[in-house]
């Protein structure tokens, strides 16, 4: 059993990015689904799709590189841990690099970013940070 996949999805991430890998691969849920649903969103993926039967569902995440090859994504990091958890309110939400970055939270809206956080006027559990 697993403490934390998310941290797992992360360092599988940071691993294939390391390795200038076009996909990566990890088990599957919805809490992983969410934050790759971010990702995407906020332009650090390409793509992401779930794969499979419903008791083993594959997570296959399209990494994104730049004309030139260069990461899109240049840090990843867990915030909260299942030993430390962190909780922010909506003025208290991290900015990263000065908006370059996002924090992704898990919040009464789902999994979200920092700057949907922001609109809706919401706060919860600070996911991970992303540069």
């Amino acid at each position: 059993m697993m403490t934390d996949p998310i941290a797992d999805m992360l360092t599988r991430m940071r691993n294939g990015l390391q390795v200038e890998k076009e996909t990566v691969e990890m088990p599957s849920s919805r809490e992983k689904e969410g934050v790759a649903g971010v990702l995407k969103q906020e332009g650090f993926i390409q793509d992401y799709q779930v794969a499979g039967e419903q008791a083993h569902r594959l997570l296959k995440i399209y990494l994104k590189y730049g004309p030139l090859g260069e990461k899109i994504i240049s840090r990843l990091e867990r915030v909260s841990k299942p030993g430390r958890r962190i909780y922010r309110g909506v003025q208290d939400l991290p900015r990263v690099a000065n908006g370059l970055g996002i924090v992704i939270v898990s919040s009464s809206r789902g999994i979200i970013s920092d700057r949907e956080c922001r609109r809706h006027n919401v706060g919860g559990e600070v996911l991970c940070s992303v540069l």
